[in-house]
């Protein structure tokens, strides 16, 4: 399956152990004065060994991986003691990874091993802000209120290249995919089509890798199991192409969700829903 993980340049990794440090999981290890992926069952794509290397040595990527294995994570990293198991369950905790979460309290709990969770705090930074990933409320709206609109935004980041589709706030969530342009035609975006809901954007007619796009709305459907996929688009015939990655996405797929459509004019109108 393809999934976000991360990539070493050795080329400019100095072998300073920074990121070993960094990552709790054990997906990293130095070998030959380098530092060296040994799993991807381990790698939990999250990024923290980003921001512990000087060197920048370290980049996120989409590719061919297996499927990261909460259990197996804990079966390697309990034997080093409540130091490591609190780090990493803080880890999951900070980037709202509640599955992974409830399944690492889960294996603990089989085992009778008690650990002492600090209380949450904000999510430090973690590598670069604008690829990160992170869920939050939309804040409510009083219903006198007139303006400014409150934006119904649930995560980040919203890009489908940037977009992790096992992320947990895909699960089981109703999805919006939207053209780019979309949400800038449409002045009552957020409150029409975006309450309540997760978003991707992605513009059919000038992004590359449309095959990544067509996995990744796959894995969304069988893997996050999300309920349906609302998909905006602008009446221009290049936006059609958004339209046609998600029913190929749908199409497959093993589980079948409903895809609804909905056209919004050049002028900010909306054409059609269907």
């Amino acid at each position: 399956m393809k999934r976000t993980i991360i990539k070493i340049d050795e080329s400019l990794c100095n072998g300073c152990g920074a990121c070993i440090k960094g990552c709790h999981e054990g997906a990293l290890q130095l070998i030959d004065g380098k530092a060296r992926m040994i799993s991807d069952l381990f790698c939990d794509g999250l990024g923290a060994c980003i921001g512990e290397c000087p060197v920048g040595a370290i980049a996120l990527e989409e590719r061919e991986a297996e499927p990261y294995d909460e259990y197996a994570v804990m079966e390697r990293i309990a034997p080093k003691g409540e130091k490591t198991i609190v780090a990493h369950l803080m880890h999951l905790r900070d980037h709202k990874e509640m599955e992974y979460l409830k399944q690492g309290l889960s294996y603990l709990a089989e085992r009778g091993i008690e650990i002492s969770l600090p209380e949450e705090k904000p999510a430090a930074a973690c590598g670069c802000p604008g690829g990160r990933a992170f869920s939050f409320a939309p804040k409510a709206t009083p219903s006198h209120a007139v303006s400014p609109a409150q934006s119904q935004l649930r995560q980040w980041p919203v890009q489908l290249h940037l977009l992790n589709p096992q992320a947990a706030y895909f699960r089981e969530a109703d999805v919006v995919l939207a053209a780019d342009c979309a949400a800038y035609a449409y002045g009552d975006f957020h409150q029409r089509f975006l309450t309540g809901k997760t978003l991707a954007i992605a513009c059919p007619k000038l992004d590359t890798g449309k095959e990544s796009y067509i996995e990744k709305l796959t894995a969304m459907i069988d893997a996050s199991q999300i309920r349906s996929l609302t998909v905006v688009i602008m009446e221009v015939p290049c936006c059609g192409g958004l339209l046609q990655l998600a029913r190929m996405a749908v199409e497959r797929s093993v589980r079948k969700i409903p895809i609804k459509q909905v056209i919004v004019g050049i002028q900010g109108n909306l054409v059609r829903e269907d």
